[in-house]
């Protein structure tokens, strides 16, 4: 009797494993196969790549036709996009040039941040909010696009331009503000503020930055060094680098993006950094593909109705002032208003970690589900018209113009 019901266990399990496995294929065959004709249709048309992928999300995804039924394991493999890409960014800064762009950027992010929240804020209140979902709708606000600034940026821009380092700076500490506010909700959830939690999420950064250096100096460069003949070790040391310190990181209470970044770092002083950020271009690309899709199909279409005013307007306030504020707060600081203009435009949009605190909030009931897809909708417009104005204005690798065409 027992050895039949483990067998039936066994081939239940057995069968559940192999359904799932084929709605993953299933998904990744609709994700990539559509996401070739709407590309190639988006530029046919002289739209944006990035577009075609929301575009196609929304479509197959569970409030449109739904062929993908559940957009959830989509997004969490598309994220590892997101890690890939701050992983290679750090992979070329030098960490003392690092050190200064950060302290040169500090007083423009902080500035910046805290006008974007009381922008939105008053928005929010101005559409009969609660006082609570105003904060966390201001709060979603602050923060820039790393995927629209960094993947809209060209390679020679982002590693040799002064306005590759300005949007990296700045990025990069609106991370770190990101993390304290994600760490404040999830005090919010449990209705506790641990004081404990606080301290130890302060020295998580230097401590696994001082782990990452000390590791690749002492073990990590020696292994590779001792193999750096075999390209696929090398790719595979890379790769599980780059994801063993995100994770590490995630572990300290920081973020995956913010383990991967330091990962990469770490490793730029190596003369193999080179071969590595090539090597793993590829490979963000898919996966950011998959992000740019799960943020179509995650999103309700039905609940777009309920909040088409409120966030058509914070979308288009954000976009307009956001550019104009970069460009203000930059000039200030001494930067050529050319360059300060086209930073805003690269920065002038909301970021994907406002999406992160809009389910955040909303799982833990410190906000309401309109409050949420607010957040959610206006973030996804400014997606799609910043890409739309970076994309036609200065040099992206992925500009359908061949005159603005960057890679």
């Amino acid at each position: 009797m027992f050895s039949a019901r483990a067998v039936n266990a066994s081939a239940e399990f057995t069968v559940a494993i192999i359904m799932q496995s084929d709605i993953i294929v299933f998904s990744i065959f609709l994700i990539f196969t559509g996401a070739a004709v709407f590309a190639g249709a988006a530029l046919y048309l002289r739209q944006s790549m990035l577009v075609a992928y929301i575009a196609l999300g929304c479509l197959v995804g569970p409030s449109g036709v739904g062929l993908v039924s559940d957009a959830t394991t989509i997004q969490g493999i598309g994220h590892v996009g997101i890690i890939f890409l701050l992983y290679l960014l750090g992979l070329n800064l030098h960490p003392q040039k690092l050190l200064q762009m950060l302290r040169k950027a500090t007083l423009v992010t902080l500035l910046s941040s805290l006008a974007f929240a009381a922008i939105g804020y008053l928005i929010a209140l101005a559409f009969g909010f609660s006082t609570t979902e105003c904060f966390v709708i201001g709060a979603a606000m602050m923060f820039s696009s790393t995927i629209i600034g960094l993947k809209l940026l060209p390679t020679t821009a982002l590693h040799h331009r002064h306005v590759g380092e300005i949007i990296i700076s700045v990025l990069l500490l609106q991370d770190i503000i990101a993390i304290l506010i994600l760490l404040l909700l999830e005090a919010l959830r449990r209705e506790v503020l641990n004081l404990t939690d606080a301290i130890l999420l302060i020295g998580s950064l230097p401590a696994l930055a001082l782990f990452a250096f000390l590791f690749e100096r002492y073990v990590l460069v020696r292994v590779i060094q001792r193999f750096d003949t075999i390209q696929e070790y090398v790719f595979l040391v890379a790769v599980g680098w780059c994801l063993g310190v995100a994770q590490l990181g995630h572990a300290m209470g920081l973020s995956y993006e913010m383990g991967a970044f330091i990962a990469g770092v770490s490793l730029a002083t190596s003369p193999i950094a080179t071969f590595i950020a090539e090597s793993l271009k590829p490979l963000r690309d898919f996966f950011l593909i998959m992000f740019f899709f799960a943020l179509g199909a995650g999103f309700d279409l039905s609940m777009l109705t309920t909040v088409a005013i409120p966030a058509t307007v914070l979308a288009l306030v954000m976009l307009t002032l956001k550019p104009l504020l970069f460009k203000t707060l930059l000039v200030w600081e001494g930067e050529e208003p050319r360059l300060g203009r086209e930073i805003g435009v690269r920065l002038g949009q909301v970021s994907e970690f406002s999406l992160l605190i809009a389910l955040l909030a909303v799982s833990g009931g410190v906000i309401g589900a309109q409050a949420s897809y607010l957040i959610q909708a206006a973030t996804l417009l400014t997606f799609i018209c910043s890409s739309y104005l970076i994309m036609f204005r200065y040099p992206t690798p992925i500009a359908v113009n061949e005159s603005l065409r960057r890679d």
